[in-house]
């Protein structure tokens, strides 16, 4: 049986800067994944937007179907649509989910970028008040992001404004993810095996800056502090009321030359419903991702090469997701 880990806490309320600065700075060199608290957006709020969520997938197989993911990444998700550990999965993971992106008409220039463009909203008639309470969300969320990423700039002796920037998050590709994860009615993914390759979500670690993970109470989240490990040691994650679980993403890992880590996690099931709700935050699109001033010297040079944001996340994105031409009749050919 895996242990839980512990995890440093974070309160958005603190006074004192440099106590949260220190805090955050040891989980991003242990191990990339910290509790945020005090944020500010309200419980009732949360419990609202876990409820609207759980609406959209109690509706059937063929209404959440017309709502399937398009190219820009926008709509739905079925069961097996990801396939996360390509390596240790015999199928993909067994979750649906939902991606809403930040909200660009499809006659503004920006809707041309790969992850801009309208969202796939589900009609008002079916669920009422379900596009504006993700929207909301989208932009308290974001919120809290940016406060988050002031305190990662100090932790890596830059300026507390450095990821305000506009090339970085003052037009960010921001992805709120709402995630369901069958439990007992489903026949094949209610019990996770990873003997056997079965998980509810495959190892991996996130794309880019950071992540904003809210969960129920059902336990799920497993982490992998020391991936080079043999056999790998997993740990899980225990859910915080009202807080967020943290992680720090392969983008700013690669940004801080590998001084924070983005460290591997799973989502382990075993039989019980589990929902969450991921916020994925990522610089905008032309925004260039190279070694830090900060974090390079002579005797630890530049590990990888200048990226584009658009350019590495629609790899990370092509890699991991079924083709859609595979859809046939809402159903994978």
């Amino acid at each position: 049986m895996a242990t839980t880990t512990a995890l440093n806490c974070i309160s958005l309320s603190e006074p004192d800067v440099g106590k949260s600065v220190a805090l955050l700075k040891q989980a991003c060199l242990d191990c990339g994944f910290f509790y945020v608290v005090d944020h500010g957006i309200s419980q009732e709020f949360m419990d609202e937007v876990f409820a609207q969520s759980k609406r959209f997938f109690d509706l059937p197989h063929d209404e959440k179907m017309k709502l399937l993911r398009n190219e820009k990444h926008r709509g739905y998700t079925p069961i097996l649509d990801e396939l996360l550990d390509q390596e240790n999965q015999v199928n993909g993971d067994y979750k649906e989910g939902y991606y809403i992106g930040v909200e660009v008409s499809e006659d503004d220039p920006q809707a041309q970028k790969p992850f801009f463009g309208p969202n796939l909203w589900p009609s008002e008639d079916l669920l009422p008040g379900w596009r504006q309470t993700m929207e909301q969300y989208h932009k308290e969320a974001l919120t809290v992001a940016r406060e988050v990423a002031r305190i990662i700039a100090l932790a890596l002796d830059l300026e507390a404004g450095f990821f305000d920037k506009p090339e970085m998050l003052g037009d960010p590709i921001a992805v709120l993810r709402l995630l369901h994860y069958e439990g007992v009615r489903s026949v094949t993914g209610k019990v996770s095996n990873p003997g056997r390759g079965i998980y509810g979500a495959g190892a991996h670690s996130d794309y880019g800056l950071i992540t904003l993970l809210a969960t129920d109470d059902v336990v799920g989240l497993q982490i992998c502090k020391d991936r080079d490990a043999k056999p790998r040691i997993w740990e899980y994650v225990a859910p915080v009321k009202g807080g967020f679980i943290v992680n720090l993403g392969d983008m700013l890992e690669r940004w801080s030359n590998c001084v924070f880590r983005s460290t591997l996690h799973r989502v382990i099931v075993d039989g019980q419903e589990r929902y969450s709700i991921a916020y994925f935050v990522e610089p905008s699109h032309e925004c260039l991702v190279e070694c830090l001033p900060t974090c390079t010297s002579e005797a630890n040079p530049p590990k990888f090469p200048p990226v584009t944001c658009a350019e590495y996340l629609s790899k990370r994105y092509k890699d991991t997701h079924a083709d859609l031409s595979s859809y046939n009749n809402g159903y994978r050919a």
